[in-house]
């Protein structure tokens, strides 16, 4: 089969790879339809690494997609050839101590798709996952919009495990794809206001066109004294989904006392820091969001049964062929991207 590989930084190319085959009885084939281009894969792209995980060429990227199951293991019920999926990218054991206490998004043998030295990315005609990875989506969802589910996941999670968001006041830094999925789930759970931020000017307008009562720019404009200004007592929690230190300061400013930031962003450096005095006098907790922990069902759910609409993010598709334009025209912040989309040939 043909997969797209990692060479090198900023190198890529499709080459001929030994076909995946089901191995396990719980196995199941799929024929790729849809992979979205992730910060994270752009990261491996651009750099070669994200923090200690360390690319060895050749290696394939890839973790939000969905496609056609070809083939299931003898064990197999929960789907069967011909059925249209997402897929959830993190396989875990079920058996360390993390999975048994419900953290399987923090599981000690994770191997994640297109994470290096866990498992190749999805960024090729078939791969092999298993059952539990494998969710059904309806015929009039397409593959791309089931794509989604993946990021959207991880806003629905960061939404669930913030404060209870009904009539709250919220700051959302950095709108790229994870800054759009916390911002809908947001909206959808009853925030009381909405308070976003991008250096991106079709990014700042999406926000305001989605349901944020507040979208500024911060090399344009003052947005901490703008936010301020309409809440004056500081926002109850801040979702900071660009990884950048100025981002970090904006959130400890903008935050009330006993307020709540969580990290999303993966910063592109080793370290971070925190205005201490500031922070400690408002007594701020930080937490990190790492992933998702099982918010797949509710995430298609929201896309499933039109609870937010889904179909704007989705700026750019490209076919398979030319993925290193997808990632160039991502890394480069070109063209007002959100989310760029890989469409396999025959997908829908």
């Amino acid at each position: 089969m043909k997969a797209m590989v990692l060479t090198g930084i900023r190198a890529m190319e499709m080459r001929d790879v030994p076909d995946p085959a089901i191995t396990h009885p719980d196995d199941v084939l799929i024929k790729m339809g849809a992979v979205g281009v992730c910060g994270s894969d752009v990261h491996y792209y651009t750099t070669g690494r994200i923090g200690s995980q360390v690319v060895k060429y050749p290696f394939t990227v890839g973790h939000e997609g969905a496609g056609v199951v070809a083939e299931v293991g003898s064990s197999v019920t929960r789907v069967k050839p011909g059925d249209r999926i997402a897929i959830e990218p993190a396989m875990t054991c079920g058996e360390c101590d993390q999975c048994k206490a419900g953290r399987a998004n923090t599981c000690r043998k994770t191997r994640f798709l297109g994470c290096p030295g866990q498992a190749e990315g999805c960024l090729s005609e078939y791969i092999v996952m298993p059952e539990a990875c494998c969710f059904p989506v309806k015929d009039s969802t397409t593959l791309a919009h089931a794509t989604i589910s993946e990021p959207l996941a991880i806003g629905v999670y960061a939404v669930k495990r913030s404060i209870p968001i009904k009539g709250t006041s919220v700051g959302i830094l950095g709108m790229g794809p994870i800054g759009q999925t916390v911002l809908l789930p947001a909206c959808h759970g009853g925030a009381a206001r909405v308070y976003t931020t991008d250096r991106i000017p079709e990014r700042v307008a999406y926000a305001g066109n989605a349901g944020a009562t507040y979208a500024g720019n911060p090399d344009r404009q003052d947005i901490v004294a703008e936010i301020l200004e309409q809440e004056p007592l500081g926002l109850d929690v801040v979702f900071e989904c660009c990884g950048m230190q100025e981002a970090l300061d904006q959130s400890i400013e903008l935050l009330k006392p006993g307020g709540k930031l969580m990290l999303i962003g993966i910063p592109e450096f080793d370290r971070i820091s925190f205005k201490i005095d500031l922070m400690r006098r408002k007594e701020i907790t930080l937490v990190n969001v790492r992933r998702q922990e099982g918010c797949v069902l509710p995430a298609l759910d929201l896309i499933e049964n039109n609870k937010i609409d889904v179909a704007p993010m989705v700026t750019h598709t490209f076919p398979f062929e030319k993925t290193k334009e997808a990632f160039d025209l991502v890394a480069g912040y070109q063209d007002g991207v959100l989310k760029a989309m890989i469409a396999f040939e025959g997908a829908a």
